[in-house]
């Protein structure tokens, strides 16, 4: 098992963890995922930024890292087509609160403690903007920390925290609020990221079954 100080996931690499953390909880009915749907689930337009289109060949050179690193594997087989999942939790020995954060700044970058708490609705629920918060200080007070608080932008109402296990954030390439927020400033962004992450789960219950229709009848 490596260290934790071994870790600096790729972008891809990044965004295939959180995808898999993410559908464990989600969609538990599809999980472990074959490679099929968890390209499909990195590639998501919605709950994701940025959105990525990574090829078949990408994710499974990330998957190969991952596993070098211990955070994923090729699940006991059970069928003919290989599925995946991830060892988040063996490795770090999470909280399902901490796993929620994570994940969510896996797949969505930099966000706010507002931000959080409302895009992680559906991983885990926090009844209080102080128990994310509470939830972020843990993860940045490990040795070595796997959160940053970011400086707070120009403008910007409330600082951003971003993950660390893709390295040092660099603040400066991060300083302005994306387009969106700044457009729709009072929106309710908790209710949005809500139905965000539902429409993204209908989604990959439509691949997946669709895949599963396909191989019957192949």
């Amino acid at each position: 098992m490596p260290e934790e100080t071994a870790f600096q996931l790729s972008a891809a690499q990044a965004r295939v963890l959180g995808a898999l953390v993410e559908k464990e909880v989600t969609t538990p009915e599809y999980y472990p995922l074959t490679l099929n749907a968890l390209v499909n689930a990195s590639n998501q337009r919605s709950n994701r930024e940025p959105v990525m289109t990574l090829a078949e060949d990408e994710v499974r050179e990330a998957l190969a890292g991952l596993e070098e690193l211990g955070l994923a594997a090729e699940a006991r087989a059970d069928g003919r087509v290989a599925k995946f999942e991830h060892r988040f939790g063996e490795i770090f020995n999470f909280t399902r609160a901490e796993t929620a954060l994570l994940c969510v700044l896996l797949l969505r970058g930099p966000q706010t403690p507002g931000e959080l708490r409302g895009r992680t609705e559906r991983l885990q629920r926090f009844d209080d903007i102080t128990d994310v918060v509470a939830g972020l200080k843990r993860l940045m007070e490990r040795a070595p920390a796997l959160v940053a608080l970011l400086p707070r932008a120009p403008g910007a109402r409330e600082a951003r925290y971003a993950h660390l296990l893709s390295g040092p954030v660099d603040a400066a390439l991060l300083a302005v609020p994306s387009a969106a927020m700044a457009a729709t400033p009072g929106v309710d962004e908790e209710r949005i990221a809500r139905l965000e992450s539902e429409v993204a789960d209908l989604r990959q219950q439509v691949a997946a079954l669709s895949e599963k229709l396909s191989s019957l009848l192949g």
